[in-house]
């Protein structure tokens, strides 16, 4: 089971396949559910935060490709 741990401040670092594969994890801890109320709001608070985690490296990559298509507009 996931530990609690600094819970935030660690997802912070985590690259997006370490978040995606985490959040995995996650999503299949609590769908076998977990043995009390607080693990479960513990392990939902930690998919959470893997999953703001993962829109954040989505939403930069997007970012970096809309840029990249206008550099290239610009040039053609």
């Amino acid at each position: 089971m996931t530990e609690p741990s600094d819970d935030v401040a660690d997802v912070a670092s985590l690259s997006f396949e370490q978040a995606r594969d985490e959040l995995v994890r996650v999503v299949t801890e609590l769908e076998q559910g977990a043995p009390t109320l607080e693990q479960s709001l513990t392990l939902w608070e930690r998919g959470e935060a893997l999953a703001n985690r993962c829109e954040q490296w989505l939403l930069g990559a997007k970012q970096r490709l809309d840029a990249a298509r206008s550099q290239a507009e610009a040039g053609s």
